[in-house]
């Protein structure tokens, strides 16, 4: 079974989908930490964020992997806490733009789900990268607390600034961040994670009786 999880930067998509991975047993795949794995990379090469050929080039040459505890490697490199720097934050929408790095993402993020029962959380991935999959959902959360908890997995950002980010990033990246028709929206603004988590467990359940 394929559980996908999309909505917007601080909607809750990593942490809600690591824990309900981690309740079912099921591989986490946090397709949004491939595309910063991909980013910091050119960064450190020097590879320019608009140069989508270049960019594939180099995803294809250093691919993107999680071990078992859900750590992000590229190229056998373990980038887990480089990926979430402010400096990725905001070169990581013009690299994740790029026709051909799409592409070369989506390719490797079906792969991954072939792996086995997956919960996959990201943007576009129940419209575009796994539409057959069998749970689908959309996470929301109002602006401010979405800002509050992008703060506080950024210890020392400036709440002004990051707030500003992601904003901007919502902006460049609203196409990227369409729902699919038939994804189930949960409002996290007053929920605990754990809340979050019971509400999929259920949806999970009810697919898994049905399908019987």
């Amino acid at each position: 079974m394929i559980v996908t999880i999309d909505g917007p930067a601080g909607a809750g998509k990593s942490t809600v989908a690591r824990g309900l991975a981690t309740k079912l047993g099921f591989l986490y795949l946090d397709t949004g930490a491939m595309y910063r794995a991909l980013t910091w990379l050119a960064c450190e090469r020097g590879v320019d964020p608009e140069d989508g050929a270049a960019l594939a080039e180099l995803g294809r040459a250093n691919p993107i992997d999680f071990d078992s505890a859900g750590r992000t490697k590229i190229g056998g490199i373990d980038v887990t806490e480089e990926i979430r720097r402010p400096e990725v934050d905001r070169v990581v929408s013009p690299v994740s733009r790029q026709p051909e790095v799409r592409e070369l993402m989506r390719e490797r993020q079906r792969e991954l789900a072939a792996l086995g029962d997956s919960v996959i959380e990201g943007r576009d991935i129940g419209r575009v990268v796994v539409p057959q999959a069998e749970v689908k959902v959309y996470l929301v959360a109002d602006e401010a607390v979405r800002a509050g908890r992008r703060l506080a997995e950024r210890p020392g950002g400036i709440a002004e600034v990051l707030a500003a980010d992601m904003r901007r990033r919502d902006e460049r990246d609203a196409p990227q961040m369409q729902p699919a028709p038939d994804a189930v929206h949960i409002d996290t603004t007053n929920l605990s994670v754990e809340e979050v988590v019971e509400r999929i467990e259920s949806l999970v359940a009810e697919k898994r009786l049905s399908g019987r």
